[in-house]
């Protein structure tokens, strides 16, 4: 797969204080891509860095193939970016300010009116095109900021904090989208957010900053297999056979029972994945019948308190 977005010991310092430190990672092409963090751990220095906002004091950046620092221009041109707080001209219409910025980007004069009429449909706006965005909620605000934001078709989108103050049935339509862009229209989708639901939602991989620094990069089964990230374990078995399967169980594993309906289950605290093959043998090895075997695999809000320190933590 393409790597769109690649890093190698990317430093940026703004005077003494260290934004970014040494930040390799890379994004594939089509993939939603979560970049996770605290407020402050540099996070948005790291997208303008991307975009040729910023230049780094250290390290190199390749982003669509081209050297943000010296191409910036030509790179803005494929890339679209969504600022936690858009700017919109509220004295004009929505239609209005999705035609400016198309012709600020240079989008053909004939495909203008088809593509703002096209992603007006796409957003849910259709109906309040001739209207003034001064009048609008703040999630039709945020769905034509992203409209703007994709005016251009650009292959990689920098969405920061996307759902910020969106009601929940605005930010699963939002979601909706985001999901379209990736896998319907193939378009890279890098999101910034301190939102870990959202992010367990939509991205395959994510990163985690902390400080300025990368401390983990993976799909979240990946990193809780990094951190070693417990378990709970659940076995359904026939209600005869509870006693037996402790007895097999307790010796290593502290177990609860709750009873539901047609057999008794089984719940094992604090198992690793590795240890689920070894626990489900020896239940059968005894003779015993499993009707039903879940795990709850650990969410990606336990993976990042887990990789940030107690300090951090504590308020």
């Amino acid at each position: 797969m393409t790597n769109v977005i690649e890093t190698d010991q990317v430093t940026r310092r703004y005077g003494d204080q260290v934004a970014v430190h040494e930040l390799s990672m890379t994004v594939r092409a089509g993939e939603i891509f979560g970049f996770l963090g605290h407020n402050g751990a540099g996070k948005t220095t790291t997208v303008r860095l991307l975009n040729g906002l910023l230049e780094p004091h250290a390290g190199t950046l390749r982003v669509l193939g081209l050297d943000p620092a010296r191409q910036g221009a030509q790179l803005r041109k494929c890339t679209g970016v969504l600022t936690e707080t858009p700017s919109l001209d509220e004295r004009l219409t929505a239609e209005d300010n999705l035609r400016l910025f198309a012709a600020m980007y240079n989008v053909p004069r004939a495909e203008i009116r088809p593509r703002v009429r096209e992603l007006l449909e796409l957003f849910d706006l259709a109906d309040r095109a001739g209207d003034r965005v001064g009048g609008f909620s703040k999630g039709m605000k945020q769905r034509l900021a992203l409209a703007r934001a994709l005016v251009h078709r650009p292959e990689l989108i920098f969405l920061d904090e996307p759902a910020s103050g969106l009601d929940p049935v605005v930010t699963r339509h939002l979601h909706d989208l985001i999901l379209h862009l990736s896998r319907v229209e193939g378009r890279t989708v890098f999101l910034c957010t301190h939102n870990l639901n959202e992010a367990q939602k939509l991205c395959r991989r994510v990163a985690v900053l902390q400080a300025g620094r990368l401390v983990a990069l993976g799909t979240p089964r990946e990193l809780a297999r990094q951190i070693k990230a417990d378990v709970h374990l659940s076995i359904t078995i026939h209600p005869e056979q509870v006693d037996r399967a402790v007895a097999v169980l307790s010796p290593e594993h502290p177990t609860t029972l709750a009873r539901n309906g047609d057999g008794d289950t089984v719940r094992i605290a604090n198992v690793t994945r590795d240890h689920i093959p070894a626990l489900v043998a020896a239940l059968v090895q005894a003779g015993i019948a499993i009707y039903r075997v879940e795990h709850d695999e650990p969410t990606l809000e336990d993976i990042y308190f887990a990789l940030h320190s107690p300090a951090e933590n504590s308020p």
